[in-house]
């Protein structure tokens, strides 16, 4: 997922520095509806590290209750998966917003920021 944010990102500063006149309207909405997947993504992600969190916290209370090498080796485990989860929701929301820069960006290219400015 994450170099999938990357390759989108790359396309739009591209798009947004070349001085090709685009449809800016047609870049704008597509960027949106991309935005609106990684949020989705993003949302889940969250879900699942917190879950993972809690199911770490009971391991580690188990693991005091009872301890031995096994519940010890699982603490370790979930603890590793915990981390490799809060990385990747890490990168994922530095990600989303950098895309929302590049929104207003393509919103200064349409034309859509003087229009406001105006009012």
């Amino acid at each position: 997922m994450y170099k999938y944010l990357l390759e989108h990102e790359k396309r739009m500063l591209l798009l947004l520095d070349s001085n090709e006149v685009q449809d800016w309207e047609a870049v704008k909405a597509y960027h949106e509806i991309q935005i609106g997947f990684m949020q989705h993504e993003r949302l889940i992600h969250l879900i699942v590290t917190i879950a993972i969190a809690f199911i770490m916290l009971g391991c580690y209370t188990i693991s005091a209750i009872n301890p031995c090498i096994a519940l010890a080796a699982l603490d370790l485990i979930i603890t590793i998966l915990e981390l490799f989860y809060i990385i990747h929701y890490y990168r994922l929301e530095n990600g989303v917003q950098r895309w929302y820069r590049i929104h207003c960006r393509i919103c200064e290219r349409s034309g859509l920021l003087e229009f406001l400015k105006k009012k």
